[in-house]
Formats: C-alpha cells, structure tokens, sequence
C-alpha cells in the first residue's frame, strides 16, 4: 500500500519550503537503489522520497534511469507488464506532484499504444501534475540489458519554470554529441538527465562535462546506487556539471536524496555545499 501525504505533513512541509523563496532554486537528486523487477517495491521507494524531498524544500525532482523497474528488470519479470502511460500509479504521481506544488522528472518503461512498441522513457510532470513532456532513450544497447527498449528517434525540448526550455537526456544519450546540440539549438537553457551508468571499464568518461562544453548548458544528472543483477552503482555518481567541468559530485552506498541548491541570479550553484538524506 503506498502512502500519500497528509493534510498535515503539506502544511508542515509549505511552512518549511516557503522561506526559501528567492534567487535559490532547490534540486533533488534520487540517488536511489532500485530492485530489478520489484516493481511494487521501487514504486514505493520512489513516491516515499518524492515525499521526503519535497518537504525538504525541493522545487525540481529527479529519479534516475528506470527507477521504476530497475536496470535488469526484463530477465526476471519480462515486459508483459509494461503500459502505456499514465497508468494508474503514474496518475496518482502527477496527482502527488501537483499538491506538493513540485516538477518531477520521472523514469519508467512505457508501451507506445499505437505501435506497441516499448520504450526506456523519462516524463516531465510539471507542478500542476500535468505531463508536460517526455523523452525516449535515443542511444538504447541493441543487446543485453536493454534489448527489449526501441530506440528513441528525437530529443525535444519542453517548456518548464524557472528555467525557460529544458532538454532531457537518458544515459548514454550523453555520449552522441548531436543530441544535446540539437537540444540547444531548439532553446533549451538547462539539460536533465536521469542515469543509469555504473563506473568501471564502460563508465562515464567526460561525455556529461562535453555536454556542457558544447552546449554552455548547465547538466543535472540524477544515476543511481545499489548493487543490480550484472553492475554495482555502489559507487556510480550523480553529477553537476556546467562549463565543461564537474561543479559537483555526489554518491553514496545506499539510497540518499543529495539536495543542491541553484541561484538563478548567477546561474550557477550557490555554493558547494549540499544535503543528504539517507533512504
């Protein structure tokens, strides 16, 4: 049974959240450790640290790449399961988004319902609960883990505040270069990415900080920890990048929110401190 908020935790939380009104903008990371294929399990474990964030002050909130499913989910559960979206727990998301007043990027499978073809996706659902966009993973492994995922075919930048245009990445997608150009080119002011990319031999390599090079975007990357059926993310970081380089770096051996503040006078982070919240 997955647990909403009370009347009372909103209250405790706006109390808390509304001093912060200002030039800082507050982001959080889900550096989660997501179980392949308990489903029902991750579920909670996400919409618990929605939660939790929000009443930490967050304004944005970012899950990393198939929080919901895991990354080896398809060799224990299959794909039989995966739906079109919103479905009913997504509904009810959009729904918690909207009364906690945050934006939340969001990544799950979803069916496409015309060609029933299935897709590595990350949603964006605005603060009136409203999806406001969605991107599908462009640079999905043909073989493996991702087999069952169909390559996504562009990258389209949506309109959120405070931001103006904001372009969404999955992963690997960080490694073409084309596709966050093209994510700057249609007007896109920051780039968010949800990340599913453990350290080692295929980690990432300096394709985030390129991203920011390229583009003079800033990058916020939420990957995530825990150890998956075939990688260990125990070590896996979830990163800002701006100007080609890494501002911050952030990972822990377990589930944490990391929540970072952004001043949006300097457009940069206001600072190199952040929270942690272990989960």
């Amino acid at each position: 049974m997955l647990h909403f908020p009370t009347e009372s935790t909103l209250h405790k939380f706006f109390t808390a959240r509304y001093p912060m009104a200002g030039p800082l903008f507050r982001i959080a990371f889900l550096h989660l450790a997501p179980v392949p294929g308990a489903v029902a399990q991750n579920r909670h474990l996400v919409t618990q640290a929605i939660t939790t964030a929000a009443c930490a002050g967050a304004d944005w909130i970012i899950t990393p790449e198939l929080a919901v499913s895991g990354y080896t989910f398809a060799d224990t559960l299959g794909t039989n399961w995966i739906t079109p979206q919103p479905d009913h727990w997504m509904s009810r998301i959009c729904r918690l988004a909207a009364r906690l007043r945050v934006t939340l990027f969001l990544a799950q499978p979803e069916k496409d319902p015309r060609s029933q073809q299935l897709y590595n996706t990350v949603f964006a659902i605005s603060s009136d609960g409203r999806i406001a966009g969605r991107h599908r993973k462009i640079n999905a492994l043909r073989v493996g883990s991702e087999a069952w995922s169909t390559p996504g075919t562009e990258a389209t930048a949506f309109r959120f505040a405070p931001f103006g245009r904001v372009g969404l990445l999955i992963c690997a997608d960080a490694f073409t270069p084309g596709i966050a150009k093209s994510l700057k080119a249609q007007g896109a002011r920051v780039l968010v990415s949800s990340a599913a990319w453990a350290p080692g031999l295929h980690g990432p390599n300096g394709e985030w900080e390129r991203c920011t090079k390229d583009t003079g975007l800033p990058l916020f990357v939420c990957n995530r920890t825990g150890q998956d059926r075939t990688l260990d993310f125990r070590t896996a970081e979830s990163v800002v990048a701006q100007g080609g380089k890494r501002l911050l770096s952030l990972s822990c051996g377990q589930s944490a929110i990391f929540l970072v503040d952004w001043n949006l006078t300097t457009g940069t982070l206001a600072g190199q401190d952040y929270q942690r919240i272990l989960f």
